[in-house]
């Protein structure tokens, strides 16, 4: 039996983890939990799953929880010491980091430190402080699994050789709603259009990463801090169908790719199992399962967020912590409708190019760093 806490249990990646842990309640009982305001859904997370404690927003929202579980014993904490408190539960083993966004960087270095076994769908805290993640995951004893499907499947294509005679790793990406949009149609794009991605059902916030193709950026940087590989060994290939999730390209030539049907919950479930697996629901491939593979480069002028997260990568430092900051002001700032679609990128693309690159060695210097992008990032917006 398996103790696991997740981190934004709410959310899309923590819904389907506990969809997983109920087709399994033998192998997994869940201990903590940890979600922002969606405090009626967690309310029955908290009745099906009986965790030990839980964490939200703020008091308030913790009052108000409290109200509608009468009789349930479950400790009720709050704010940002409550989430790195469910973290870093001595009861916990393994934890499921999936908060959205450089929030859920210090609930992650908490479990980091605490030596857990981080299942990672917060492919921000990599790219905000990947050196100081990577390095307490050493100190500690702490193993990252990668939730990501196309870092999952790298993760799993490695298993089959040895790293030395790998040439490269191939990351696919669907290209999102506006694959086949020109530049010019991208200007006046309606939030409601953006946030229909085309073979994944994801909270608002990533959705607008994959139309930008910015999340994709973002998981090349994510994919240095996991597997070690410079921007040199990391290209990036348009796949539209998501049956492909990612490739390992080998010296002989050997391409070894991890397929699937579109589903978070077979990530998830191997994350949690490593080196193991368990059966899912609804999972029996046919002939007929995945019709027309195709693949394509990727159009970096009409995606300049490739391009920049590159950039980022190679320049290192402060420059990646920013490059999510300026981001993540940008993706708000649109949804709330101030912005237009092109101006997420092109704002972030400013605020890079006005950053002083600092050693990204120290907690203090990320968080300064990170504060930093998103004051230019709204100042650069409100002008």
């Amino acid at each position: 039996m398996k103790n696991i806490s997740i981190l934004g249990s709410t959310g899309s990646i923590g819904q389907q983890t506990l969809d997983v842990v109920s087709q399994h309640p033998d192998k997994f009982r869940v201990v903590g939990l940890t979600a922002g305001e969606n405090i009626q859904l967690l309310a029955e997370q908290i009745r099906a799953f009986k965790p030990v404690a839980v964490s939200v927003r703020d008091k308030a929202l913790a009052d108000t929880l409290r109200a509608l579980i009468p009789g349930e014993k479950t400790e009720i904490l709050h704010g940002e010491i409550g989430a790195c408190e469910i973290a870093g539960m001595e009861e916990s083993g393994h934890v499921v980091s999936s908060i959205v966004g450089a929030s859920g960087l210090l609930p992650t270095l908490t479990a980091v430190k605490a030596g857990k076994n981080i299942a990672l769908a917060n492919k921000e805290s990599l790219v905000v402080a990947g050196e100081i993640i990577t390095r307490e995951a050493e100190k500690s004893g702490s193993v990252i699994i990668p939730v990501d499907s196309e870092h999952s499947a790298i993760f799993q294509a490695l298993e089959c050789g040895s790293r030395e005679h790998v040439k490269r790793i191939i990351l696919t990406a669907s290209g999102g709603p506006f694959l086949n949009a020109s530049r010019e149609e991208l200007e006046n794009v309606p939030v409601e259009v953006a946030l229909k991605h085309p073979t994944w059902k994801m909270g608002s916030k990533i959705t607008i990463d994959s139309a930008t193709l910015m999340n994709k950026g973002f998981e090349v940087i994510e994919a240095r801090w996991l597997f070690g590989f410079g921007a040199g060994s990391i290209s990036v290939w348009i796949h539209p169908q998501s049956i492909v999730h990612s490739m390992v390209e080998y010296i002989d030539g050997s391409l070894i790719s991890q397929m699937s049907k579109p589903d978070m919950r077979i990530p998830i479930a191997y994350a949690l199992t490593y080196p193991g697996r368990i059966e899912l629901n609804g999972h029996t491939a046919t002939p007929g399962s995945f019709g027309e593979l195709t693949f394509a480069e990727v159009d970096r002028e009409k995606f300049p967020s490739i391009p920049l997260a590159f950039g980022a990568l190679e320049e290192g430092g402060t420059m990646p912590a920013v490059m999510n900051g300026a981001n993540e002001v940008a993706v708000h700032e649109f949804l709330s409708g101030r912005l237009g679609f092109t101006g997420i990128v092109n704002t972030v693309e400013k605020v890079m190019e006005l950053h002083k690159t600092q050693p990204a060695d120290s907690l203090e210097a990320v968080l300064e760093s990170d504060a930093w992008a998103r004051e230019t990032a709204l100042a650069i917006i409100g002008n």
